[in-house]
């Protein structure tokens, strides 16, 4: 039989409430924490907020595999909006540096949601996240041949 998942048990590392203040961009400050605190991989458990000028991909309806660049359709917002919810993984990637996969939901004036992979967000008022370190060796971000996205991987053992 086929593999078809691979997973890896972790131990919950530390635990870090994160304030972004407003004009600082979510991106740059979830990476500059996890550097600073030398924290290998996390989780973002959850992020309430508001945010503005945000940037996200979604997967084209219909679209086949590998995901290539023509395959997403961007969008960019410029609130502000809600920020309803942030969740996603942080591994190393090839390079050794953060690499943030992070998924994120927001909310307009009218009550819609709008959501997508994150590129980035400015924050407007504040945000307010909680980031879990996960202490796991022998996984990082590669990208995927046959899926065309980064992904994680697991060293054998």
């Amino acid at each position: 039989m086929d593999k078809t998942y691979w997973y890896k048990e972790y131990s919950q590392g530390r635990r870090f409430f994160l304030k972004i203040l407003p004009g600082q961009t979510l991106m740059q400050n979830i990476k500059s924490l996890v550097v600073q605190e030398k924290i290998k991989s996390a989780v973002i458990l959850s992020a309430i907020g508001s945010i503005r000028n945000v940037r996200i991909n979604g997967i084209k309806s219909g679209a086949k595999l590998p995901i290539t660049p023509a395959r997403l359709t961007p969008h960019e917002l410029e609130g502000p909006l809600e920020l309803l919810g942030l969740t996603g993984n942080i591994v190393p990637g090839t390079d050794g540096q953060p690499d943030c996969h992070l998924h994120i939901m927001a909310g307009k004036a009218s009550g819609d949601v709008v959501g997508g992979q994150l590129d980035d967000a400015e924050v407007f008022a504040t945000c307010e996240i909680v980031l879990v370190e996960v202490i796991l060796e022998g996984i990082e971000r590669h990208k995927s041949k046959s899926g065309g996205t980064s992904t994680i991987y697991f060293a054998e053992e």
